[in-house]
């Protein structure tokens, strides 16, 4: 780049994500990053768009388990679907015996209130002496 040139004002959009990163790519840039000279690696670093904090963390990854560390993914795990299936029987069956619940009281309620209504239809009967 020439020095009288004016630098490009243009700012590059931004990913809206985190950046993933292979293990293939990992490993080679762990492998060019240790073969440079000290002074050469800032350069690269800014080239690739990459942070110091991320070499060593691929290079702990490397140690600790090699290619299969540097594959795994980062964040969360997926969840299991059975535990999604789990819990929504869970759910399901909490609303069903809220669902058993009110009607076993409807039931007693319907019961109690047959009951009230024989004992008042007999005593009306009573009083008219009528006898059954």
């Amino acid at each position: 780049m020439d020095d009288t040139t004016a630098p490009d004002p243009e700012v590059p959009e931004r990913s809206l994500g985190r950046r993933q990163f292979s293990a293939k790519y990992k490993a080679k840039i762990l492998a060019e990053y240790d073969t440079l000279p000290r002074l050469a690696r800032g350069a690269m670093l800014r080239r690739e768009g990459l942070y110091s904090s991320l070499i060593t963390t691929w290079r702990r990854q490397r140690d600790q388990g090699a290619d299969a560390a540097l594959a795994r993914p980062s964040g969360r795990q997926k969840a299991d679907p059975r535990d999604r299936e789990i819990s929504r029987l869970k759910k399901d069956n909490v609303r069903l015996a809220h669902e058993l619940d009110k009607s076993r009281q409807v039931v007693e309620i319907q019961k109690k209130l047959s009951a009230l209504l024989e004992q008042l239809a007999t005593d009306s009967t009573a009083e008219n002496g009528e006898s059954t």
